[in-house]
């Protein structure tokens, strides 16, 4: 009797846990979140960047509305986009989050939309990790470990083969 009760109690913990990990995807309800990095930052670097490939498999849209370091690493955390005026590059802060349309992906990719770190505490080290709370409008919230990549690295290390 003691069995089952332990077994049925696991079983209900799996069943509402929201986000499970497989390879290599967070899943969160009908959004799947891939191919999570930020890049090595240098001492004394004001701000760092994150970057992740967002799927929304469902039949409607939802909003990353917010990131939050999950660790005291900056001073804030921004979602944001970059873009080019004239001949200039200027990014702005999103401050109602990114929409992820209904059976679309969105990349947070380096030049583009991305997470924005700051007035960073501590500068990011290559081989370590970031670890961030992604809080989408209708699917939650979820954890999301982010490796550090290269400075120069344009995306996540590939597992292929491994």
């Amino acid at each position: 009797m003691i069995r089952f009760a332990r077994a049925a109690a696991l079983a209900a913990i799996l069943l509402v846990t929201p986000a499970f990990a497989h390879d290599g995807v967070v899943h969160l309800g009908d959004i799947n979140i891939s191919k999570p990095f930020s890049r090595a930052t240098l001492p004394n670097a004001p701000v760092g960047g994150g970057f992740l490939t967002i799927e929304n498999t469902g039949a409607e849209a939802d909003t990353l509305v917010s990131v939050k370091a999950v660790e005291d690493v900056s001073g804030d955390v921004q979602i944001h986009t970059m873009a080019m005026e004239g001949d200039v590059m200027k990014m702005r802060q999103l401050a109602d989050g990114i929409e992820i349309p209904a059976g679309e992906t969105v990349v947070l990719a380096p030049g583009g939309a991305h997470i924005m770190f700051m007035g960073l505490k501590q500068r990011f080290v290559e081989g370590e990790t970031v670890k961030v709370t992604l809080t989408f409008a209708k699917a939650g919230s979820v954890e999301v470990d982010l490796p550090v990549l290269g400075a120069a690295a344009d995306g996540a290390a590939s597992h292929e083969g491994h």
